[in-house]
């Protein structure tokens, strides 16, 4: 079977270093963002390390970039080296019976990568469709969307450690991943070489049937393929229903989409005390982080060898996740919000997606944003956090 991976370098852009002069704007799907002092994007893994090591040697500042689509610039540009990752290539590693394992270098657009393992009936990371951005980016904060996050199908990755300047191998336990983070946005500086896959090798001997997706674990993706929670369908089914809802949030790089012009989604769920989540109004969404385990009390009936069915104890406080979604839209801030003389805009289509309206500066979306921060806060006590790296910009 050609299966499309290659243990080589893919067609893309593998130069050794950028042109003079080269905006963030044009590197970031914001579109914000100055001209740095430097800009390099190593060839290869080798001249990616060689490069990163002579940055950290010389001690002066550097900013690691991918795809860009988690980064927003200030207008002022960047004081230091910006290393951009595009080396490229997707390689199959041995796997047990039933599973597919891959190591895909850092620069490998994500989407292509989930557009690779659904053309060969590998499930895992499907409804991880459309996500922009590189592979080696999704790791740091452990991307997800429509119930399913990276770590369920993530091995490790391969980690170039600015601390020590060694290469060495961080595996899923060793990453701490978590809801949109991981050691990696936490504070362990250095660069993803490569990440390793593990999936499901759901494509059927002889090509008889479709191969099938992972379990549907979301219910607006549910309703959207008309099938129950838990279901399984065709996996490039579940993809071209991924796809469309994204892109009806406008959440799909699109030129002719003025709305696809963000960083994804600027804020991030918070996580709260379900002791304060009973402050909020009742229909505000929520939804248990860990579902509390509670303790079981087993008795037994006098001079009986049956246990009573005595009900479970609660284990105590425990955490909620909120919709940031919902605290904006209810602290008053309706899609399409833009504040007087600016080019940020909220999406007239995704309440948590600040875009570029096509003039937009950096100063023009950390404004927008503080603003919604303050909105909220005012409203709900809640402090929304930034989803994307903000660089040069303080909210």
């Amino acid at each position: 079977m050609n299966d499309g991976v290659n243990d080589g370098v893919s067609d893309g852009m593998t130069v050794d270093e950028e042109r003079t002069g080269t905006p963030l704007s044009e590197l970031t799907t914001m579109r914000v963002g100055g001209v740095p002092e430097r800009l390099i994007a190593p060839a290869d893994t080798a001249a990616l390390v060689s490069a990163a090591r002579e940055v950290w040697q010389s001690g002066e500042e550097w900013l690691l970039l991918g795809g860009g689509s988690n980064t927003v610039a200030s207008d002022e540009g960047f004081d230091g080296t910006v290393i951009r990752v595009v080396t490229r290539g997707v390689e199959r590693l041995d796997a047990p019976e039933g599973r597919v394992r891959l190591r895909v270098q850092a620069g490998e657009p994500w989407d292509d990568v989930v557009a690779l393992t659904v053309r060969n009936g590998w499930s895992g990371v499907e409804a991880l469709s459309g996500i922009p951005g590189s592979t080696g980016a999704a790791p740091v904060q452990n991307i997800g969307a429509y119930g399913q996050e990276l770590e369920s199908a993530l091995l490790g990755v391969e980690f170039l450690d600015a601390g020590t300047g060694e290469v060495r191998r961080l595996s899923r336990a060793e990453l701490e991943l978590g809801y949109r983070t991981s050691v990696l946005k936490r504070g362990m500086l250095g660069v993803v070489l490569s990440v390793d896959l593990e999936l499901a090798d759901n494509s059927v001997p002889g090509g008889v049937g479709a191969p099938l997706s992972a379990p549907v674990a979301y219910a607006q993706l549910a309703d959207s393929l008309g099938v129950a929670l838990g279901a399984r369908v065709p996996v490039a089914e579940l993809r071209r229903a991924v796809l469309a809802l994204r892109a009806s949030k406008g959440m799909v790089l699109d030129p002719d989409d003025p709305d696809s012009v963000s960083a994804g989604s600027f804020f991030t769920n918070p996580i709260v005390s379900e002791s304060f989540a009973r402050s909020l109004p009742a229909n505000a969404p929520r939804w248990p982080v860990t579902p509390p385990e509670p303790n079981v009390v087993i008795g037994l009936p006098p001079g009986g060898v049956h246990p009573l069915d005595i009900p479970p104890l609660a284990d105590g406080p425990y955490d909620v996740k909120l919709s940031a979604a919902w605290l904006i839209e209810n602290a008053g801030i309706r899609r399409g919000f833009a504040l007087p003389g600016s080019g940020a805009a909220i999406s007239s289509k995704h309440t948590l997606a600040i875009v570029n309206r096509g003039h937009a500066s950096a100063a023009d979306v950390a404004q927008l944003a503080s603003f919604i921060q303050a909105r909220v806060q005012s409203e709900f006590g809640v402090l929304l956090r930034p989803e994307p790296i903000l660089v040069g910009l303080v909210l």
